[in-house]
């Protein structure tokens, strides 16, 4: 690791449009335009110089405090470097410093990295509860299986944020808030990062998901790619789900905002979907591309004709497009850890592992209180507002 001490300051949004250009593994939630899509927050963007030299880079988005001139200091996956050349303390402490002096209460930092890995058919395994009378227990959280793959820096990452005085969510079965420490990711590529076809990203399904998939694919119905004035198609489909699946929807202005905002520099990073049988929208889903990672953020369906499963259709059209792009995953979004078939989001992991998701380990998001008794305050009041 170097040793030299890192200095923070202001960039602009094209300076750190231009840095993480150059790194493929950043996430969408660091582009700038994504910030445009989310218009409560006011975007700060911040560069992480050795000397000269920008070596990092860091989009912070702002939520102010009613009446009080403090912020809830939000980096959702970033700062954007190489997190192995420097100490977690060389990229934090001038961060911190930086955002004390904006009047920042709280940093919550999403830390890009990996922790560890799980294959799809270990975890459907272990979910189903079928084992010879001799194997040992299943454990609580798929923590407990054997991981396909660890990452010993990312675990020393964890344990230098935790002894600086960050804090985090111990592992639980359900969601907190923020990004899902553990997602469900489709494999594009092999273990010795070999680009897949078609075929052998649809054998890491069950057989059953992988049967219904290529019906779907290859039967009557069609796969359309939609334009921002199909917006509104997908969101009757989107309230229909909605109202089925008991959620409250984001309104049609929101998706409207994020096709424009996400395509006004670099086309076809967001795109919509339909599978459409005569005439008749079944199936909508929304995907982003950024880099070599693709993201399933938004899907839809009717409960009409569910025997032409035309919800995998578009699962493999995106998988198409996704390797086309070079993509290293499609992102099916957050999974809770538990390996208990009785807890209410089990059937969850269960069903993305059957389209042959792993269930990927992040580092999670990180929290750092500035202020401590506004910082307190705000977390009581969050707590009080997700009970209700």
């Amino acid at each position: 690791m170097s040793d030299t001490q890192l200095s923070v300051r202001p960039i602009t949004a094209d300076e750190h449009r231009g840095f993480i250009a150059s790194r493929p593994a950043a996430s969408f939630l660091q582009r700038p335009e994504w910030a445009a899509v989310k218009r409560e927050w006011r975007p700060e963007y911040l560069g992480f110089f050795s000397g000269d030299a920008l070596v990092g880079s860091a989009q912070v988005l702002h939520r102010p405090l009613p009446v009080l001139r403090r912020t809830l200091a939000y980096v959702p996956e970033g700062p954007v470097l190489d997190w192995a050349a420097y100490t977690t303390a060389q990229v934090t402490e001038p961060l911190l410093a930086h955002l004390a002096r904006g009047g920042a209460f709280l940093v919550r930092m999403g830390v890009p990295g990996v922790q560890a890995k799980w294959r799809a058919a270990e975890v459907r395994k272990a979910l189903s509860g079928k084992k010879k009378d001799d194997a040992a227990p299943t454990p609580e959280f798929v923590t407990g299986l054997e991981p396909l793959a660890g990452d010993g820096h990312a675990a020393l990452v964890a344990a230098q944020l935790r002894a600086a005085g960050w804090t985090k969510p111990e592992v639980s079965e359900d969601f907190a808030a923020g990004q899902p420490e553990f997602q469900a990711r489709i494999p594009l590529r092999d273990t010795g990062g070999e680009q897949l076809d078609v075929d052998g990203v649809l054998a890491g399904m069950n057989q059953n998901a992988r049967r219904e998939t290529r019906k779907a694919a290859s039967g009557p119905l069609e796969v359309q790619v939609g334009a921002v004035g199909d917006v509104e198609r997908f969101h009757a489909l989107y309230r229909e789900t909605a109202e089925r699946d008991g959620f409250t929807p984001r309104p049609a202005s929101y998706f409207t905002t994020m096709w424009t905002e996400l395509n006004a520099r670099i086309p076809g990073t967001c795109t919509v979907y339909f599978a459409v049988h005569e005439g008749r929208d079944l199936a909508a889903a929304i995907r982003v591309q950024s880099g070599e990672g693709a993201w399933y953020v938004y899907g839809a369906s009717s409960s009409a004709e569910r025997k032409l499963f035309a919800p995998k259709a578009l699962i493999h059209r995106m998988i198409e497009d996704s390797l086309a792009a070079g993509c290293a995953y499609l992102d099916h979004g957050g999974v809770s850890p538990t390996l208990s078939r009785d807890h209410h989001l089990a059937g969850l992991t269960l069903f993305k592992t059957t389209l042959g998701c792993d269930v990927v380990q992040t580092l999670g998001e990180w929290d750092y209180r500035l202020n401590k008794p506004l910082a307190k305050a705000f977390e009581l009041y969050m707590n009080a507002r997700d009970r209700h």
